[in-house]
């Protein structure tokens, strides 16, 4: 309740104004009442002046609250020299007055300067010496009227007001001027501490999600060099064994070949997971997009990055009726196009590339072909799956490089095989023969092609 009233309070322009108002009104009746009980030397016509002077200190040590949102300091200064003022002038004090100098320290200690709000307070512990001290105006003998006498008399008894003594507001303010700055600071300390302790959190919270994301992308990497390496090996194998094993029974065959379209599934799904996996602050949201395949928007967008890359011709031929295949075979014929692509623009730069694909219903027919010097004369020269990579041609430059073995891995994997070597008239051909058959029901008729080229 009491953070609602201080929201709606901050929140109201009018709020310091309606409560500097009212400590004024309080403050002119007050000063009033001093003016009534205070002896007069000499003409009574004296009394409406005193009377005009304390209302106007009170209304000057009350109205300056309205500044408190703007100017805090402004408004706590101007407060407490006049309260010091109307002490050293007529003795006399006003209880709204001491509330303004509560309110105004407490804000200025909480959301002004630390210095000027202790500076503001120290007055008044001194005016309460001033006060009660053997040298004080104040001090008469028999204390039965504190009010000092101008005159040297005292008034009668019933011009005496209970008001008349300034004393007890000024050891009220002595204690509590201060305590009020000092409740301020702590407050806005307070709130630091908090602000702190939250970015703190924050910080911590962030460095742990930053530590989480990078075990994932950690787990991922191990999944991917591990189990999906040998995920690919059991597919390999058992497409190797179904093929290369003479006189096998029908039945042995299919389920070698379940067993190859099970890993190969085991694959697909694992890149699922590796992709949610690898869900960090620089790939999330591209992780979670749909694998790529031979869809007519992949193989544009493929296209044109090549072309834009290289700035060369870059062609796409489409051959056949384009059919939906496995999601596998059409991830693996993507990834062999883009690494293809890739290659000749790392080792054929300027060379104009045509990307072929053929559907001939049983098989894909995919061919990169670049019209660049082609493999280098180290080469052994012949196409055939076990060709060497080039030096200059499309492939990975030396040896070392895993660009070929990538693509005829992906290759196999998808049940199919990969040639790389010279083209006929020149230049480097990657070619790769993929399984056209899809799971069953999948395969539907996309386009007729007919031989189209972009």
């Amino acid at each position: 309740m009491v953070r609602e009233w201080r929201r709606r309070g901050a929140a109201s322009p009018h709020a310091w104004t309606a409560v500097a108002g009212l400590l004024a009104l309080a403050a002119v009746a007050e000063s009033a009442m001093h003016a009534r009980g205070m002896p007069v030397d000499g003409a009574a016509a004296e009394r409406p002046a005193r009377l005009l002077a304390l209302v106007l200190l009170g209304l000057a040590a009350t109205l300056p609250l309205a500044l408190l949102p703007a100017q805090p300091a402004v408004a706590a200064v101007v407060v407490s020299a006049t309260l010091v003022l109307s002490f050293a002038a007529f003795h006399t004090l006003t209880a709204a007055g001491a509330c303004a100098q509560l309110i105004a320290g407490f804000r200025l200690g909480r959301t002004g300067p630390r210095l000027p709000a202790l500076l503001a307070s120290a007055p008044f512990p001194l005016l309460a010496i001033l006060a009660v001290g053997p040298f004080s105006p104040l001090a008469e003998a028999g204390g039965e009227n504190l009010v000092t006498p101008v005159s040297g008399g005292f008034p009668p008894p019933e011009a005496a007001v209970p008001y008349g003594d300034p004393r007890p507001v000024v050891l009220l303010l002595a204690c509590l001027a201060p305590a009020a700055a000092l409740a301020g600071i702590a407050w806005r300390a307070r709130g630091d501490a908090r602000a702190s302790d939250a970015a703190r959190a924050a910080a911590a919270g962030a460095l742990l999600e930053h530590t989480a994301r990078g075990e994932r992308a950690r787990i991922a990497r191990e999944l991917h060099d591990v189990v999906a390496h040998h995920i690919s090996l059991v597919a390999v194998q058992a497409e190797t064994a179904r093929l290369a094993t003479p006189g096998m029974p029908e039945a042995g065959a299919e389920r070698l070949s379940a067993i190859g379209d099970t890993a190969r599934a085991a694959l697909t799904e694992m890149r699922r997971l590796l992709g949610v996996l690898r869900d960090d602050a620089d790939a999330g949201a591209a992780d979670l997009r749909p694998q790529p395949g031979l869809r007519p928007a992949d193989l544009d967008a493929l296209v044109d990055e090549a072309r834009q890359a290289s700035g060369t011709a870059v062609r796409l031929v489409l051959r056949g009726t384009p059919v939906e295949l496995d999601p596998g075979v059409e991830l693996a014929a993507y990834r062999i196009a883009q690494e293809a692509l890739t290659n000749a623009r790392r080792h054929a730069p300027g060379a104009a590339v045509d990307v072929e694909l053929r559907y001939t219903g049983t098989e894909l027919l995919l061919r990169v072909r670049d019209n660049g010097p082609g493999p280098s004369p180290a080469g052994p020269g012949a196409a055939g799956p076990d060709a060497a990579a080039p030096g200059a041609g499309t492939g990975t430059a030396g040896a070392g490089g895993h660009g070929l073995t990538g693509m005829r891995e992906r290759a196999a994997a998808a049940g199919g095989e990969l040639r790389t070597g010279p083209a006929p008239g020149g230049g480097f051909l990657v070619e790769a023969r993929l399984p056209g058959e899809g799971s069953p029901g999948a395969i539907r008729p996309q386009a007729e092609a007919g031989g189209g080229r972009r």
